[in-house]
């Protein structure tokens, strides 16, 4: 073959690299035997260089197990490969695979891919993360030819290797360990907490911050990235401080073992497992009932919820829970959606708490909908009346302790704007009915808390953020916006004389067909 045939088959082989998945399968199958072999070395580069998923695919012979929520944590990489910054938080539950990925095929496709770089992996303990730096370094050795990058000779301990002819390498310590040597390009944590008793401990927490602060962040390079991937043990846990003190500086991947909202990274509805091939829904729910609330909801959901307070038990809301198939059943005479606006003395309450909530015949009470949230005034406005039109609630209540008159102006101006643009569909407007809390917060809802002892409020569904809020607060605490604007729903609904609106029926008869 003369130089310029040589010179043209190298242009198509290069063609062909940049065509898409089903044209480069066409020329596959029409191609001879000994182009076929070629295309298929070709394929299998291609395939390693494409993400640490397709590298293990194809150095395991495609035993490797592959998922969607695993194609995230792929693409994390693939991102940071690429030259990338980011701080990236994925929070999922055991046994989902992600040490397996993030820990262990992540690294080995890094270096493959930035040989010139230094990684970094740290774990709750130091001889996991040295576990997972000899698997990374056993398998670089075993697959040194296929990888293209090896061993330096005299650097392949398990806590420390580096690339022959290369800059790059791993480091690995334990979370409070020292990380000593040049710096890194990609930090990994892999669960900074070992379990429940060590993420409960204040003193392990702190610990573990100021390792954090002072000396994962200092190893970093200028344009390093950080990857953070782990199950959610405390409100205060790593992940939770960093959410509270750099909200905006992280990319947050949060992926339940079920599915709670429809905004879902993985596109799930609500009620859908994260990897049904191997844990279904029906065992999650084995799984729930073996472990525990608590630990269901922080290890499982990645929703902590601390001891309970004073007030509020678990038991009395998941023990009194209503499905919405069966809540299909029962006839409200009632229906109100509460506003708790943000504000107060509070710098922690910065949420609008907007609830909606109602009653039967048989005086029995029911959370319908949460949808509280840090929104500004013109929006929790709007999100306030949008819930009542979807409910057709007959009522706001609307706490007036902070904005007075402001509050009362909001609600009549979103509403007026949904007319304008004819989404009240002729609905009249609820009437406002003001509560202007000066009772203490314990007194104003211990009677709520003893009708949820007695059975008499059922939640439709789950309310995770609603529901932690009952149940961790405790008399003297600020009380979350959420929580107050349930207290306020279900306080005028459980209210006889509030049956028509305070003292006075309604003229429009806007109840008609409820019983």
């Amino acid at each position: 073959m003369t130089t310029a045939e040589l010179d043209l088959e190298g242009e198509a082989l290069a063609l062909y690299r940049t065509l898409p998945v089903a044209e480069r399968r066409r020329i596959a199958e029409r191609a001879s035997p000994d182009l076929r072999l070629r295309l298929a070395h070709i394929e299998r580069g291609m395939a390693l260089d494409r993400s640490p998923g397709a590298l293990a695919s194809v150095l395991t012979g495609g035993r490797e197990m592959q998922a969607p929520h695993l194609d995230i944590i792929d693409r994390i990489y693939q991102r940071i490969a690429a030259g990338e910054r980011l701080k990236v938080m994925v929070t999922m539950p055991p046994r989902a695979g992600k040490s397996r990925r993030t820990s262990r095929w992540g690294p080995v496709w890094y270096l493959r891919r930035q040989p010139d770089h230094r990684f970094m992996l740290a774990s709750y303990a130091a001889h996991l993360a040295d576990d997972h730096g000899r698997w990374v370094r056993n398998t670089i050795t075993e697959h040194a030819p296929t990888l293209g990058i090896d061993l330096r000779y005299g650097s392949q301990a398990a806590n420390r290797f580096d690339i022959t002819g290369h800059e790059g390498g791993m480091v690995t310590a334990g979370v409070g360990g020292a990380l000593t040597g040049r710096g890194a390009h990609v930090a990994a944590v892999d669960d900074p907490f070992k379990g429940s008793e060590d993420a409960g401990s204040p003193t392990m927490r702190d610990r573990v911050w100021d390792w954090w602060q002072a000396v994962l962040l200092t190893r970093l390079e200028p344009q390093g990235s950080v990857l953070l991937v782990n199950t959610r043990w405390d409100d205060d846990d790593l992940s939770g401080r960093l959410l509270k003190e750099e909200p905006e500086d992280w990319i947050v991947i949060d992926l339940p073992a079920i599915a709670l909202t429809s905004d879902d990274p993985l596109g799930r509805q609500p009620g859908e497992a994260l990897w049904p091939d191997r844990f279904t829904a029906e065992d999650y729910a084995r799984i729930r009932k073996s472990v525990g609330e608590r630990v269901w909801w922080s290890l499982y959901q990645q929703q902590p919820r601390p001891l309970e307070g004073g007030v509020w038990q678990w038991a009395w809301i998941t023990g009194n829970r209503v499905s919405s198939v069966a809540f299909r059943g029962v006839d409200l005479t009632r229906i109100v959606v509460a506003i708790d606006p943000s504000g107060g003395s509070s710098s922690t309450n910065d949420e609008t708490g907007i609830v909606g909530s109602g009653r039967d015949s048989n005086g029995e009470l029911y959370v319908l909908a949460d949808k509280s949230g840090r929104h500004g005034a013109n929006a929790w406005g709007r999100e306030a009346c949008l819930l009542a039109i979807e409910l057709a609630a007959d009522a706001f209540v609307v706490e007036t302790n902070f904005g007075g008159d402001m509050t009362r102006q909001v609600v009549l101006q979103a509403w007026a704007e949904l007319e304008r643009e004819g989404s009240t569909k002729g609905m009249a407007m609820p009437r406002i009915v003001e509560v202007n809390a000066k009772q203490g917060k314990r007194l104003r809802a211990e009677p709520i808390a003893q009708l949820y002892e007695q059975g008499k409020v059922h939640h439709i569904g789950e309310f995770p953020e609603l529901e932690r809020q009952m149940v961790t607060w405790i008399p003297g605490m600020d009380s979350p916006d959420r929580m107050d604007a349930a207290v306020h729903a279900l306080t005028e609904l459980a209210d006889p004389a509030a049956s028509s609106v305070g003292s006075s029926l309604y003229s429009d008869q806007r109840l008609t067909g409820r019983r």
